[in-house]
């Protein structure tokens, strides 16, 4: 993430596929105000606050688990048919910390690993090294995980003496693969889990934004078993500046006393060790558009699904202009989310994202960068969530060109030619 972030720095003219960022066209620094103001109006009229209290509520330390854990309980049951106990949810700083946390207490010692469906989030992997647990990929398969691998690899991991603890798995749009679990994926999923006695780390950022095909329940809606410890974040549907997160953790545990208790108690803890509490302030603006929009976050961000919805349709019919007949090059075609993974003859790396910024004007990223191994290397992922369409077309073509100086040919249907592709790129001036 650091390497994009510079990379991009430095080419600051290029178009950019590379951060999954939300789209910008929706910010309005008046919303901060209002929605501050209406959480201020909740804590007074709803609950009783007299003004020193709320002041005390917005500007002090906060409680470590979270002031507006009782309004997230709301939105999951408007928006996600979850029931959930308020005292189950842990407020986190962002979704990281969410992920931090939950490896953080899982990991007792060397023998202890998390699966994760490959190729993986980043932010998962960074976290799992901070704690020092190795993560043991899976594979996704065409469903989005291979049930039969993960019971492999469970087996293999014990043979070798190893623990797994959890599986992390995106059901929905994962990122960077862009797959989503269909549902009889996610019940014989939690079946599984059940039956092999570990958590599933169900991490649900883009659930929200389908390209019409509609949504499925999470895992933990499903779920009868409590295998299920579900991260949320309010980046991607409210404010990514916000840094607001959380994790529901309902399970039964015992800590090192013995006594027995509520999981995220137990996360609780750990976070009072690491970054004390999350912002009042920054609940308190989540807190008030969840009150705004009578806890359904679905309705808040319509314009925000028509916009993501576009953009996908865009680049994927972007892609099939320029490259259905270059038959060494292909993708996917997610149903939703933010991310297209393009599959081409050459190797994709850090040098050629360089070159492609510096002499072509666009930047991508890597697909190796989400796996643990060699794998990746002929892959690039395109996030299509934060340009408009005519970035989008400007970038693709900028694309198109970059593949053609990379030799990747075009078969013509009507001659059997092999002219190049530069025949559907449009002519580019770097920098501009």
């Amino acid at each position: 993430m650091t390497f994009l972030n510079e990379v991009t720095a430095r080419y600051p003219n290029a178009l950019s596929f590379a951060p999954g960022r939300p789209t910008e066209d929706h910010f309005d620094v008046r919303s901060v105000h209002r929605h501050l103001e209406r959480f201020c109006d909740h804590l007074s009229t709803d609950l009783g606050y007299g003004p020193a209290e709320v002041s005390r509520a917005l500007c002090q330390y906060g409680r470590t688990s979270g002031i507006v854990h009782h309004l997230i309980a709301r939105h999951l049951e408007v928006d996600e048919g979850m029931h959930v106990d308020p005292e189950s949810i842990v407020v986190t700083v962002g979704c990281q910390e969410a992920m931090f946390l939950a490896l953080r207490s899982l990991r007792r010692d060397e023998r202890d690993v998390v699966l994760a469906v490959a190729p993986t989030y980043v932010g998962l992997t960074g976290a799992a090294r901070l704690v020092d647990m190795p993560v043991v990929p899976v594979a996704s398969g065409t469903t989005g995980v291979d049930l039969a691998d993960l019971a492999a690899t469970l087996r293999q991991a014990r043979e070798r003496g190893l623990r797994p603890r959890a599986c992390y798995i995106v059901p929905d749009f994962a990122n960077p693969s862009g797959l989503r679990l269909d549902l009889g994926t996610r019940r014989e999923l939690l079946d599984l889990a059940a039956r092999e006695g570990i958590l599933l780390l169900e991490d649900n950022p883009y659930g929200m934004f389908h390209n019409g095909s509609g949504r499925l329940p999470t895992l933990q809606a499903l779920d009868t078993d409590r295998t299920v410890v579900y991260l949320g974040s309010f980046a991607k549907t409210v404010l990514p500046g916000a840094r607001v997160g959380y994790l529901v953790a309902e399970q039964r545990v015992r800590d090192g006393r013995g006594q027995v208790g509520v999981f995220a108690e137990q996360l609780s803890r750990i976070k009072s060790m690491v970054t004390v509490n999350t912002s009042p302030i920054s609940q308190a603006v989540i807190g008030g558009a969840l009150l705004e929009n009578d806890f359904s976050l679905a309705r808040a961000t319509s314009g925000e699904q028509q916009i993501y919805r576009r953009n996908l349709a865009h680049a994927l019919r972007g892609l099939e202009a320029r490259f259905q007949r270059c038959p060494d090059v292909s993708w996917n075609t997610p149903h939703g989310g933010f991310f297209v993974v393009v599959n081409v003859p050459f190797t994709v790396d850090d040098e050629l994202l360089e070159r492609s910024g510096q002499e072509f004007g666009v930047l991508w990223t890597p697909m190796s960068h989400f796996y643990d191994g060699k794998d990746g290397k002929n892959q690039l992922r395109l996030s299509c969530s934060s340009l408009s369409s005519e970035q989008l077309e400007e970038g693709l073509s900028r694309l198109a060109t970059l593949f053609t100086d990379l030799g990747v040919r075009r078969v013509d249907r009507d001659t059997a030619s092999m002219p190049d592709c530069s025949s559907v790129s449009a002519e580019i001036t770097v920098g501009s």
